[in-house]
């Protein structure tokens, strides 16, 4: 099999088009029917229902109080057109973070969760956050351990990565594959 690997010449929200021209294009080719979109305050999510239409799109947000106390990033705003669209929108704790964030901050050493997510990020930014949310989707039981998805995550705003993937049940993290990578920055 071969498939291409586009690379963006710099991250970020610039590359958002460009990442779901060829996450519709290569879900087509391989039968995909799930994309899973990282989204924060859901202006991705937004860009995505609008442009994968007729595949399932299930967009993975952080949880309330990430930035601040009892405030939500995800304006309602794109909440409203995620929904409208048939979009699935899933709030969750970071899979790297949680109780290892909280450790951190309190007595400022590393957990594992720490550990992997900086390991990830060699790889880009992005390469954590697509694992990342996969994992916490197959977690919350939106998406199946045995069928591929795409996966989208950005470098800060919008999307500049996309992965071909298996979701795996975090107990299960080490059996992940990711099996293409269909875009990512190149720095």
């Amino acid at each position: 099999m071969e498939s291409k690997t586009v690379y963006f010449e710099r991250p970020g929200r610039e590359n958002t088009d460009e990442v779901l021209r060829i996450v519709g294009q290569r879900a087509g080719e391989l039968g995909i029917k799930t994309v899973l979109v990282a989204s924060t305050r859901g202006d991705t999510a937004a860009q995505a229902v609008e442009a994968l239409k007729g595949l399932r799109i299930i967009v993975v947000t952080h949880s309330q109080g990430f930035r601040e106390p009892n405030a939500n990033s995800f304006t309602e705003e794109n909440q409203q057109i995620v929904e409208d669209k048939g979009g699935i929108i899933f709030t969750g704790t970071h899979l790297f973070a949680g109780i290892s964030r909280a450790v951190r901050n309190k007595f400022n050493t590393y957990l594992i969760g720490d550990l992997t997510a900086s390991t990830l990020k060699v790889f880009g930014e992005a390469m954590k956050v697509v694992i990342e949310i996969s994992i916490m989707a197959a977690d919350a039981g939106l998406v199946r351990t045995d069928e591929e998805v795409i996966a989208i995550g950005g470098t800060g705003r919008g999307a500049d990565t996309a992965v071909v993937l298996t979701p795996v049940n975090s107990q299960n993290f080490f059996d992940l594959r990711v099996k293409e990578i269909l875009c990512k920055p190149r720095f």
